[in-house]
């Protein structure tokens, strides 16, 4: 791929703007949570009101990207409560340079629909730097700009937020993690005040890793996630046992060396097909399922990577559905967790009613059935993790509750319950809230048998229960 040196740099004019931005922003970075891609370049796909309705009944999925601002969709996620990130095209990055086009823009495709569906960031472009096109690549920072000033305009701004997904290819070296750098021409003239901007307005830095487009026959089980001897940085002498880690560890150093490692890194792609063409190694249901399932175990486990150790990763998988117009090899068409009928096209574990392996209790919408339930006694009861409880199944129980939309903010960073940081002290919250919540019958505190009430309030100091 070339090295395009577009002749763009901060201008006087838009310090200014991003010092005053500096000045009015104070909102929090982003936390680790499992969305999906939803593609619709297919034409068997079931209605959007449909979808919507089923990723808020019967899957565990909390966030949802869209690669355009269709009405149709947009109005589909109405009071769902689901956090929406639309997209602008790369060949409207151009238009976005004037105020009044995105004043227009927001007032046509976003302003109608908020609060009711909740939008809450904008994409400027995908992949830009990597299209080569010095239009678009010179233009991308002076837009994304210029629509958060529209934003601020609206009364927008702390809701909305404005971003742009990076492929792996804007870095020059990504081999060991530590020597992680982009391009030149791309880091002085466009990643530093694109950089400078997502730091001021508290955005995150996105990209879309794929180690499926990194791996061979002999380094199946490392980018799978599968039990692996895994890769030693000589520099660091630190040890990867997945490629993705890998990956983004090397975003990570690119980031550091022009002084950038504070920011937030969000996955917004990555996935892996479930059929390939005729001989390909690792393309099957199998694969896919593993790469899915230990992508969303990993990236929420708080075990962050190598260089950047206890972090949680805003994780977008790709894609919602398989998409039979795709183009390119027939890869491309097998990428989703969902055939179009809406049965999924093999297990990950995100299926309400078919997780009951690695959920706590059956994983239904309605309570199942207890021969013994216990009904409260003796004043107000609370569900606690038993003594002894597998740290791995209370894990299992936050991600559950949490996933199922119950406010976990509580426990997260900065939260009045997070200290201590324990698994066992966020499992409490995690499971007497859902317990609060179902009834406070017996079988709400199961939990797989990890669960027991008790009617000592375990609250503290501003964390209560």
């Amino acid at each position: 791929m070339a090295n395009p040196r577009p002749d763009f740099a901060l201008t006087g004019g838009t310090t200014i703007v991003l010092l005053f931005l500096a000045s009015i922003f104070n909102v929090q970075g982003v936390q680790g949570s499992i969305g999906v891609n939803y593609g619709t370049m297919a034409n068997d796909l079931p209605p959007p009101s449909q979808v919507a309705h089923f990723l808020l009944q019967s899957t565990i999925i909390n966030r949802v990207r869209l690669f355009d601002t269709n009405p149709q969709m947009l109005q589909a996620f109405a009071h769902s409560g689901i956090p929406l990130t639309i997209t602008i095209p790369n060949d409207q990055i151009p238009h976005f340079t004037k105020l009044r086009f995105a004043q227009n823009w927001l007032k046509t495709n976003v302003i109608p629909y908020t609060p009711a569906t909740n939008i809450v960031r904008i994409l400027i472009g995908n992949e830009v730097l990597s299209t080569a096109n010095k239009l678009f690549i010179g233009n991308l920072v002076p837009a994304m700009l210029t629509l958060h000033m529209a934003l601020v305009d609206a009364s927008l701004d702390r809701q909305i937020k404005v971003s742009t997904p990076h492929s792996l290819g804007i870095l020059s070296s990504s081999s060991p993690p530590s020597t992680g750098k982009f391009r030149q021409g791309y880091d002085t003239h466009v990643l530093k005040p694109l950089l400078t901007f997502l730091r001021i307005t508290k955005s995150p830095f996105m990209v879309n890793p794929y180690p499926y487009f990194g791996y061979s026959a002999d380094t199946l089980n490392y980018a799978l996630f599968r039990p692996n001897s895994g890769v030693v940085d000589p520099n660091t002498k630190l040890l990867y046992t997945n490629m993705l880690d890998a990956q983004l560890d090397a975003i990570y150093s690119a980031l550091k060396i022009v002084g950038f490692s504070d920011l937030e890194i969000v996955i917004a792609e990555t996935g892996w097909p479930s059929k390939g063409d005729a001989g390909q190694v690792g393309v099957d249901p199998d694969s896919a399922a593993d790469y899915n399932q230990n992508l969303i175990r990993h990236v929420t486990s708080g075990n962050g990577t190598p260089l950047m150790p206890k972090r949680t990763f805003e994780t977008y998988i790709f894609a919602l559905f398989n998409e039979n117009l795709k183009p390119g090899p027939t890869c491309e068409r097998y990428f989703g967790l969902f055939r179009p009928d809406m049965t999924p096209a093999y297990n990950v574990g995100i299926l309400r009613h078919t997780a009951s392996s690695s959920i706590p209790g059956n994983g239904s919408s309605s309570p199942p059935k207890h021969p013994n339930p216990l009904p409260p006694q003796g004043g107000k009861q609370y569900c606690l993790p038993k003594t002894g409880a597998d740290t791995e199944a209370l894990q299992k129980n936050i991600d559950y509750v949490c996933g199922l939309g119950f406010d976990c903010d509580p426990i997260k960073q900065g939260g009045p319950c997070f200290m201590p940081n324990t698994v066992r002290a966020h499992a409490a919250y995690a499971m007497n809230k859902y317990y609060q919540a179902t009834g406070r019958n017996g079988y709400d505190c199961n939990f797989e048998q990890t669960g027991a009430t008790t009617t000592v309030d375990p609250s503290y100091g501003k964390c209560k229960y």
